[in-house]
């Protein structure tokens, strides 16, 4: 291990956070570039942070990940520890406990679109904890950029956030993280990113642990968790006293104090770059992670033998949104996915709550479905469609919002914030539609360049399903942001999906002649040779009720030949749904079909008389 990690004056802590698609991902990629811990003839992939599938594909950060880079402008070079935070609320839960084992922070506001929702959640969550962040004002090359707005923006957000005069005081940097330059003022040379690092440096407060603090006994909190091929699982956090090194035993602490395990340490890692690399010591203030513990997880202790008392650890926010998740029981079932029994799925959903503190996981009663709690729809579409590459398949239910009960005994659900940007002319149709659906408008204002600025405030339950709509609704140009606000009482019943569905009568392989004959009655929901069962929805209805309709009948062939009967068959494509677009689709009579090849909509009951009987059964309550 070099010598500037021993000394505290040499180490920086520091957390990226902004809104989605504010531009962490990209300037943490220049900032490997330019501090050298990436060789500049070296080929790097766009966004190198975002190594998981899903993240690259939706251009999202989901997980939390650590890099460091050694910034050589000085006597002492000194070594940044850099977390590239999820922007998004649903992920908010990794946010909470990465700001934890920082010292600083950078926010990312971009200069036109201003501060946004998650930016608020994201500074909320800082300023609570005492960062002071630092504000960098990032895009401010774009045609749109507003920087004076952005920046006076930010500095009411401060403010109505309840941060200290030191706090209010932010140092402000103007900056492309695209094009890889940073400036204290707009007038300056656009070079490269030695103002931001020097800005880093200057302002992060050194690590909070004193040199006598590697004297002490070690400890550490486990503030990250992930599973390893090779090396098992690996516990990443930043240690708080004393020093560890390989083959050194180790206990695990619960929050209560009660031991979880105690082992021999296998391997010590820390933070170089893109790598991770095996050292021989790490000391009080480097973030680290530890490889060798089997069952300690998130927001345990990891400490020497000696230490009795559990470091605090952060509280969570609770989850908002619930699905059932169970074995798919289709009759296609297991055709498609190696992983169909309610044993591997159990395991699979424990080890993601292990990792993953803003989900939680409940048994049903008979042991065979699953009970699954998180922050919102994005969120556990990403667990289901992951789970989906896996081999998994699965029946998952409509989300439920998660309520609770006041000491009155009265039920609250969560209820969101909500700001949507759109053009005027939409305005009317948008408030319109979600005054109906219980919100309330809190704010209402121009934007800029013919847009208005609504906030509102609506249960969180009408939401779901609602983001197509809404594109429909906005002609695609409108932006919608939510974070959770709070629970308040129930507001009563919200209307739910208007139309019907179409529902197969048989099993077989949809024929083009029937859908065909269909479309009259709806819009498909299936292509031509998609295999059907009964029960299977494979249309929406036009009309407010479920219909049940034949799609396998074929056309009959006669020796006749007549004009016009010969034709060519011509179907109007059909309305494939997303994962997340099933999710929100159904209602709470259907289910989702999820396969590795397949996502299928299907009724709960498959027999007709079985659904008319439960109808009946629900209206005679």
């Amino acid at each position: 291990m070099t010598q500037q990690n021993t000394n505290n004056t040499a180490l920086r802590n520091i957390a990226i956070i902004a809104h989605v698609d504010h531009g962490k991902t990209t300037l943490v990629d220049e900032m490997l570039r330019q501090s050298g811990a990436v060789e500049a003839h070296t080929a790097m992939d766009e966004r190198a942070m975002d190594s998981n599938d899903i993240e690259r594909e939706r251009g999202i950060t989901i997980l939390a990940k650590c890099t460091s880079v050694l910034w050589e402008q000085g006597e002492t070079p000194v070594r940044i520890n850099i977390v590239d935070t999820p922007g998004h609320a649903d992920f908010g839960g990794e946010v909470e406990r990465i700001l934890s084992m920082v010292d600083g922070c950078l926010l990312l506001v971009d200069a036109a679109e201003g501060p946004m929702p998650q930016t608020k959640f994201v500074l909320s969550k800082a300023l609570a904890l005492g960062l002071n962040p630092i504000v960098v004002l990032n895009k401010v090359d774009r045609p749109s950029a507003d920087v004076d707005a952005a920046l006076d923006a930010a500095f009411d957000l401060f403010a109505a956030l309840g941060a200290n005069d030191e706090q209010l005081d932010f140092p402000v940097l103007y900056a492309s993280g695209r094009d890889g330059w940073a400036s204290d003022n707009m007038d300056d040379e656009r070079k490269d990113l030695a103002p931001l690092f020097r800005a880093v440096v200057k302002h992060t407060p050194l690590p909070p642990m004193l040199e006598t603090a590697k004297d002490e006994p070690f400890t550490m909190l486990a503030t990250t968790l992930e599973a390893d091929p090779f090396l098992g699982r690996i516990l990443t956090g930043r240690v708080v006293t004393g020093t560890v090194k390989p083959g050194m035993t180790l206990k695990a602490l619960s929050g209560d104090g009660s031991e979880v395990e105690r082992i021999r340490i296998s391997k010590v890692l820390a933070f170089r770059g893109l790598q991770r690399q095996p050292v021989e010591e790490v000391f009080p203030g480097d973030i680290v992670a530890l490889a060798g513990f089997s069952k300690a997880s998130v927001a345990d202790t990891l400490c020497d033998v000696s230490v009795t008392d559990a470091l605090p650890s952060q509280p969570i926010d609770p989850p908002t949104l619930s699905i059932t998740l169970a074995p798919n029981d289709s009759p296609l079932a297991g055709r498609e996915g190696s992983k169909v029994q309610s044993r591997v799925i159990r395991e699979r959903l424990l080890r993601q709550a292990e990792g993953d503190v803003a989900i939680t996981v409940t048994e049903s009663e008979n042991k065979d479905a699953f009970e699954v709690a998180g922050r919102g729809e994005l969120q556990l579409g990403v667990l289901i469609e992951n789970m989906r590459r896996e081999g998994f398949e699965l029946a998952v239910s409509r989300p439920r919002v998660v309520t609770t009960k006041d000491e009155n005994g009265k039920v609250l659900e969560p209820i969101e914030e909500v700001t949507i940007d759109v053009d005027d002319e939409f305005t009317g149709a948008v408030i319109e539609k979600l005054t109906r659906k219980k919100a309330e408008l809190v704010e209402m204002k121009p934007s800029g360049g013919g847009k208005t600025r609504l906030v509102m405030h609506i249960p969180a339950r009408a939401l779901i399903g609602y983001h197509g709509e809404f594109m429909t609704d906005t002609r695609g140009s409108g932006i919608m942001n939510r974070i959770y606000l709070k629970h308040a009482p129930y507001k009563g019943s919200i209307e739910g999906r208007r139309n019907g569905v179409l529902v197969s009568n048989g099993d077989g392989v949809a024929a083009a002649f029937a859908l065909w004959n269909l479309e009259s009655r709806g819009t498909m929901l299936i292509a031509p040779g998609a295999k059907v069962y009964k029960g299977m929805i494979i249309g929406e209805n036009s009309k407010p009720n479920d219909l049940v309709v034949n799609p396998l009948k074929v056309k009959q062939l006669t020796n006749m030949r007549a004009s016009g009967k010969d034709e060519a068959v011509r179907l109007t494509t059909p309305k494939i749904l997303s994962l997340e677009q099933a999710i929100a689709y159904i209602n709470t009579d259907e289910v989702v079909e999820v396969t590795p090849l397949s996502i299928r909509l299907r009724k709960i009951e498959r027999e007709e008389h079985l659904r008319k009987r439960t109808k009946k059964a629900e209206a005679d309550m």
